[in-house]
């Protein structure tokens, strides 16, 4: 494995993380992969690094928060890319998800798991040639759902019932982390 921190932390994280079924094993075992290989595996130019995301829930309505992604053309979780000397997962996805929301007060929901670990496909734009987000994927709750704010006007916010947020995806593997959440709220 590498000495470096960042894939010291990532490789202990994903040590104990059990897939759910054929597909995310493959992913994972990429991702283990990666941490064991790169000296960073949260580097942008690598063609294979890795990424934090979250689906943002209200848990008292069922709610999901939708960002729409301009180089994906569809309404997907919010999170990226880590910034230089971040390592922790988790903590991307909640610094991504504030800035992208607004929202202060998002939390780990129901608790600090990782939930889903998916391989994306990330078309080419901006100056970046077409390249894969390996993807580490998290619940974050809100008590406070009518403070999200969109980060700017062309990547816009939507609550939808999380059964509904299904239609509202063009991504299968979000589709998969929807279901994962649905089978934790009530009702």
């Amino acid at each position: 494995m590498a000495s470096c921190p960042a894939s010291a932390v990532l490789a202990a994280l994903l040590g104990s993380y059990r897939p759910e079924g054929g597909a995310e094993d493959a992913d994972l075992r990429r991702l283990r992969a990666l941490a064991a290989a790169a000296a960073d595996p949260w580097r942008r130019d690598l063609p294979l690094h890795a990424t934090a995301s979250a689906l943002v829930v209200h848990p008292a309505t069922g709610r999901v928060l939708l960002r729409w992604h301009q180089r994906q053309q569809g309404w997907l979780q919010v999170g990226g890319h880590g910034d230089p000397g971040e390592s922790d997962p988790l903590a991307i996805a909640r610094r991504e998800a504030q800035e992208e929301t607004g929202l202060a007060d998002l939390t780990p929901w129901p608790d600090d798991a990782i939930r889903h670990v998916v391989i994306v496909n990330v078309p080419a734009g901006k100056g970046e040639p077409a390249h894969q987000h390996a993807d580490i994927r998290y619940f974050l709750a809100t008590r406070t759902p009518d403070s999200a704010r969109a980060e700017s006007p062309d990547a816009p916010l939507r609550w939808l019932p999380a059964a509904a947020a299904w239609a509202a995806t063009p991504e299968a593997n979000l589709g998969e982390t929807l279901t994962r959440l649905q089978r934790l709220l009530p009702g």
